[in-house]
């Protein structure tokens, strides 16, 4: 069966690759660029950085530096107006994953109108939008090289997935030297984020040769790579193998879908604020003892390509390996438990069926190996919380 493949037209990767920036511009013919930020970003003068590099080549540059957090459609209303009253022909998203879902966002809806609800899925998104320049500063989320964005309905609390060619950054800048200063709780998160991209592509049910390639690089670059960036601030090595993972499960995930995990953990980021590499991490245990009997052969190789053991001989000791390492790294690395977190029991069994719901329109729940109605999502759910 043929697959479809989508990547940035440029990447830029490797330490220092942030100075090929007005090279990117001039590649796409852009002079007008849009930065869409935060406040962090604001903070760390890496807006102002940027704003610098751009000024060589560009005389006219815009910030929109008020990215929320797991944004929503009305968080983006701002920018949507400033990029096309300022008519700015091409956006630099610069910062984690919602900085870089926020510029796809307001790409489109600059570009076409409309609103987001409009564009989710099953809506596949085909329509060109202005060029996104994608700069991560963490190494996670792989959005820069995805043509996915993840918008909250600010109305109803769903978390609307959107996913098309026309969603797919024009270009992505892959410096490690940005990831420097990451907290260690921001570089677990992430981390583990890029982790189950890696693992849930590679067991989805729409992996194909190519998808399997790369997420099977990534967990080789990021299961040895994970505790060391996260525990070692210095450690460039490990830093670079973790920012180059994470771009290759965001490729990986792009072109093979994510699956349950990621269903069940966004409904976890609408009503309780939980981040999304820390929900995806509270769930990968869990779902993974799930579905294993379904992949076996899969979640297995997964084991193996992780260097957690040396060949798969005996499929139950290498499922045993994959969620013992797969509860450590909870551990080693910190990731609260939901009572931990602060969430309030009580509001939580009662949303329980409203987030089951929401996990199984998403659409996400139906790549994975074992395939949960929702009364069983609600039970993993419960699951989840002792």
């Amino acid at each position: 069966m043929a697959t479809s493949i989508v990547l940035p037209k440029i990447m830029q990767i490797g330490g220092g690759a942030l100075q090929l920036l007005p090279d990117t511009l001039a590649a796409l013919q852009c002079k007008s660029p849009c930065i869409i930020s935060d406040t962090t970003m604001l903070k760390l003068g890496l807006i102002e950085r940027v704003k610098t590099l751009l000024l060589t080549h560009c005389s006219h540059v815009g910030v929109f530096s008020d990215v929320m957090p797991e944004p929503n459609d009305q968080s983006l209303l701002a920018a949507v107006e400033l990029v096309g009253s300022e008519k700015f022909d091409c956006l630099i998203a610069l910062g984690g994953g919602s900085a870089i879902d926020s510029a796809k966002a307001i790409a489109l809806l600059a570009s076409h109108k409309g609103i987001m609800r409009d564009y989710k899925v099953p809506r596949i998104i085909n329509e060109h939008s202005i060029p996104i320049i994608a700069i991560p500063t963490t190494a996670g989320t792989g959005s820069e090289a995805t043509k996915v964005t993840v918008i909250t309905d600010a109305e109803s609390d769903e978390k609307m997935l959107c996913m098309g060619p026309g969603l797919m950054p024009a270009a992505a800048i892959i410096d490690y030297e940005l990831t420097l200063s990451l907290p260690p709780r921001v570089a677990a998160d992430t981390g583990l984020d890029a982790l189950t991209h890696a693992i849930e592509a590679y067991v989805s049910k729409k992996a194909n040769l190519f998808s399997d390639q790369q997420a099977i690089a990534a967990m080789k670059l990021i299961a040895p790579n994970l505790q060391l960036a996260c525990q070692q601030a210095d450690n460039l090595e490990a830093k670079e193998a973790m920012m180059l993972g994470s771009n290759l499960a965001g490729i990986a995930f792009s072109n093979a879908s994510v699956a349950l995990v990621h269903g069940m953990s966004r409904p976890l980021g609408v009503h309780f604020h939980v981040p999304h590499g820390m929900s995806n991490a509270m769930l990968l245990p869990l779902i993974t003892e799930y579905s294993i009997s379904h992949a076996p052969k899969r979640y297995a190789e997964c084991a193996l390509h992780m260097g957690l053991i040396s060949n798969i001989d005996d499929l139950n000791a290498a499922h045993q390996a994959l969620l013992k390492e797969l509860r450590h790294l909870n551990r080693i690395l910190k990731v609260p438990s939901l009572t931990d977190f602060g969430v309030d029991q009580k509001r939580y069994l009662s949303l329980l069926q409203t987030m089951a719901e929401q996990a199984l329109a998403s659409g996400s729940p139906a790549n994975n190996p074992r395939i949960p109605n929702v009364a069983e999502m609600v039970e993993l759910y419960t699951a989840a919380w002792s």
